[in-house]
């Protein structure tokens, strides 16, 4: 049996961050420390209750700083990032310089070349960053992907949209902010752009028809796809019969006029991400960068209104 390892969190409060615990506890290893500016992390006693935890990240570096120069059964061996989107390149760097391997939500950061110069962080301190691309993990994905794969040089055409609704704290949070969070299309749009870039190649060219607060649209051209996608958080552009049923998210993806499935099987995903990772086969720092790339093109691009073939709900 393979000694358990150790791991420290930064973000403890946030949504995303309980699924991190439960890939920590289900991959065998312990969570020793948690990091979150908010104290409402009661969470952590249903998975990891004799954790350290710390208020200030000055307090969390001081003790990962000392845990790392302890015996080696007390080191951290990764620390899992789960806090505001802007925060990710210097919390990632917090934990390199601690000696410890980083995991990272998406987005890892808000531009490429911030992913050069973690890269110069790696050779330095020998230690990997992980990103958290779970979606290339769902069985629908893999099997789109195989399916696209055999049909080789076919050029599909896809229409992405994605709503989850998301009420007034949302503009007044870090996710409102664009600085903070990278805008709508990053904040909420950067797993299914990795996807799409992962099964159906590189960005050719991209037009950005809208990019507003609670809603962002566009057309990519891919290798191997036309993609009409629109994202936003507004509730009302939910269909109205899934409105009706209490529904507060909607995703689609058709290929060539057809339904991907994959509104299911995501539950475990974060620890299948995990134990990839324990078994040397985590998503690197260079699998993060076309689709940072393409979002914070989408942030700074000139908005073309409604430029040739746009996202139908844009008609709305």
């Amino acid at each position: 049996m393979n000694k358990a390892l150790n791991f420290a969190l930064i973000g403890a409060s946030g949504y995303i961050a309980p699924r991190h615990m439960k890939a920590i506890k289900e991959t065998g290893n312990v969570l020793v420390a948690a990091f979150d500016p908010n104290d409402s992390v009661g969470i952590i006693d249903s998975y990891f209750p004799h954790a350290d935890f710390f208020l200030e990240s000055e307090r969390f570096d001081r003790h990962l700083y000392k845990l790392s120069r302890s015996d080696e059964g007390k080191k951290v061996d990764y620390v899992s990032i789960c806090s505001p989107n802007y925060l990710h390149d210097a919390h990632i760097r917090l934990a390199l310089r601690n000696q410890a391997h980083a995991i990272c939500e998406k987005p890892m950061v808000l531009n490429p070349w911030n992913i050069d110069a973690l890269a110069e962080v790696e050779k330095e301190t020998g230690k990997k960053i992980y990103n958290i691309l779970q979606l290339r993990l769902h069985p629908a994905i893999i099997a789109l992907k195989e399916k696209v794969a055999k049909a080789k040089d076919k050029i599909h055409d896809i229409d992405l949209t994605y709503i989850t609704g998301r009420g007034n704290w949302y503009h007044f949070s870090w996710k409102g902010d664009m600085m903070k969070s990278g805008g709508i299309a990053t904040n909420i749009g950067i797993h299914f752009f990795d996807m799409l870039i992962y099964i159906f190649g590189d960005v050719k060219s991209s037009v950005v028809h809208c990019h507003e607060a609670n809603k962002a649209a566009g057309y990519i051209e891919l290798e191997n796809a036309r993609v009409r996608w629109f994202l936003s958080i507004d509730y009302n552009f939910i269909p109205s019969e899934l409105r009706e049923k209490g529904q507060t998210t909607y995703r689609s993806i058709t290929v060539d006029n057809e339904e991907i499935e994959f509104s299911g099987g995501f539950t475990d995903l974060h620890t299948q991400t995990y134990q990839n990772i324990l078994d040397g086969k985590g998503f690197e720092l260079k699998e993060a960068y076309p689709s940072i790339r393409v979002a914070q093109s989408i942030r700074n691009a000139k908005i073309e209104d409604k430029l040739g073939d746009y996202h139908p709900f844009l008609k709305k």
